[in-house]
């Protein structure tokens, strides 16, 4: 708790803040992120998380936007924020995360060793402000979401012990980058709440070898990571490796095909729970320890959150009916909901229909309870009437063997209005395959796989496939692309 207390009297004296003030952290994966996030709680300082691969303008949308009065970051941001700085008014201060000293800027380590170990404790209020995390939507600039200390502080008590199986005797690895929400999800609060121990790695890039290494060298007993590199990882072959402590692997961030989820078990021999949440929640849906694991499912609801199908003006639909995801909130919203979406008040009440809390995704309940996803709103494909979840025509495909990777968007066609569109990253055997021969293959396959008419029309092969710093494919980039947007 001496850093923790340290680190607290370098914000409130030296940084000249308040509580109340906000401040942007863009750290990677260091020691130093924890410790200034568990400063800001304890001063009733705003903890604003950003990944450290922000552009300038990120930067500056996100100093402008949130009048943050101080940022904190690492000698390679540095040039980018000073470059900004004109423009940030309600900028008062800049904190440094390096060796050397830097002009214009405090240093944390020349501070940490002249900074007091005393420190009081701030009483914060249960629904106090504690973090604001930036959110894409589908249109517009990313939001900003509060949550309070109550919020994250304590919501996820459950998720943590049920849906990840922590314990104290526990060691956790979350690949997350720290400009994600799943950071604070998995790398700090579900842990801290269960009382196990936190595994980091800086990695900056994604490389499967690495993981594999990291997993049979040390006591990792619980693994997290995007689904998306869980699919590179079992082409990686994991059977070569011995995981000696792991025992329990949890996804997160977007829906995780069955074939990845079964190669993985055979691989391992450990399943892959998977859960569903937002910025603005918890961990709305898991497949929780104990649970029957229904593959391509979400789980069933997480407490304390009632979640429901519903119709777009907030009605519960029947099982088996596609809808909205959405969570009760009326008459009492649940207490580890987010607060606002800052300065946007018209958004905050967009987002509630009925008693419920809209998702902005789709998806089916079964007469079980699992919940099934279909895809975001403003994901799915109408095609002459029919409307395809990409994520369905996307777990069709990667059950073929020449399917590395796969993304499927909509693309205009100027009979059906609109058809499905797969983008496919080649398995390395098949790189060398004639290209028609092969699209007719994979359609031919979808067409077996699931309904005929959700195959797709159009198929385009590709090195990569973009994706955000946390692995998450950008739909909305190829979709933007295949109808002109820029």
């Amino acid at each position: 708790m001496r850093e923790k207390r340290k680190a607290a009297n370098i914000l409130s004296e030296a940084c000249g803040l308040q509580r109340g003030d906000r401040v942007i952290v863009v750290l990677p994966r260091v020691p130093e992120w924890w410790l200034l996030y568990i400063a800001c709680m304890r001063t009733g300082i705003v903890f604003i998380s950003g990944t450290s691969q922000l552009t300038t303008k990120d930067i500056l949308y996100r100093l402008q936007t949130s009048k943050a009065k101080c940022i904190i970051t690492n000698d390679t941001l540095a040039p980018a924020v000073e470059s900004v700085i004109p423009d940030c008014q309600f900028l008062k201060s800049k904190l440094i995360v390096a060796k050397g000293s830097r002009d214009g800027w405090l240093n944390l380590k020349e501070l940490f060793a002249v900074a007091s170990a005393d420190h009081k404790c701030v009483k914060t209020r249960s629904q106090d402000p504690m973090i604001i995390g930036f959110t894409s939507g589908s249109t517009g600039f990313p939001k900003m979401v509060v949550q309070s200390h109550s919020s994250y502080g304590i919501g996820f008590a459950t998720s943590g012990r049920y849906w990840m199986n922590l314990t104290p005797s526990d060691i956790m690895w979350n690949t997350s980058d720290t400009g994600w929400a799943k950071s604070s999800w998995s790398s700090v609060f579900a842990p801290w709440i269960c009382g196990s121990c936190v595994f980091v790695h800086n990695m900056p890039q994604f490389k499967p070898e690495v993981i594999a290494q990291t997993l049979s060298r040390y006591p990792i007993t619980t693994f997290c990571t995007v689904p998306t590199a869980y699919s590179m990882l079992v082409q990686h072959d994991l059977s070569r490796y011995k995981f000696m402590s792991l025992k329990h692997c949890v996804s997160g961030g977007e829906p995780l095909n069955p074939e990845v989820m079964a190669k993985w078990k055979i691989q391992t021999g450990v399943d892959i729970h998977e859960g569903y949440g937002q910025t603005e929640t918890v961990a709305i849906c898991a497949n929780m320890k104990g649970m029957k694991i229904k593959p391509g499912s979400l789980g069933k609801p997480v407490p304390p959150y009632d979640v429901q199908i519903v119709d777009d003006h907030g009605a519960i639909l029947p099982a088996g009916e596609e809808g909205n995801i959405a969570v009760r909130v009326k008459p009492t919203r649940p207490f580890c909901m987010f607060s606002e979406y800052l300065d946007n008040p018209e958004k905050t009440a967009a987002s509630v229909r009925g008693n419920f809390y809209v998702t902005g995704d789709r998806g089916i309940m079964c007469e079980e309870g699992y919940v099934w996803f279909v895809g975001r709103a403003d994901d799915i494909i109408n095609s002459s009437g029919y409307r395809i979840g990409p994520f369905e025509v996307e777990s069709a495909l990667i059950q073929h063997p020449a399917v590395s990777e796969v993304a499927v968007v909509s693309s205009p066609d100027p009979v059906r209005g609109e058809v499905v569109k797969a983008f496919i990253v080649l398995a390395p055997a098949y790189v060398s395959h004639d290209p028609e021969k092969l699209t007719h293959e994979l359609q031919q396959y979808v067409k077996k796989v699931t309904a005929p008419y959700k195959y797709p029309r159009k198929v385009e092969f590709v090195q990569d496939l973009p994706k955000t710093a946390t692995g998450k494919i950008k739909r909305k980039v190829l979709r933007n692309k295949e109808w002109g947007r820029l």
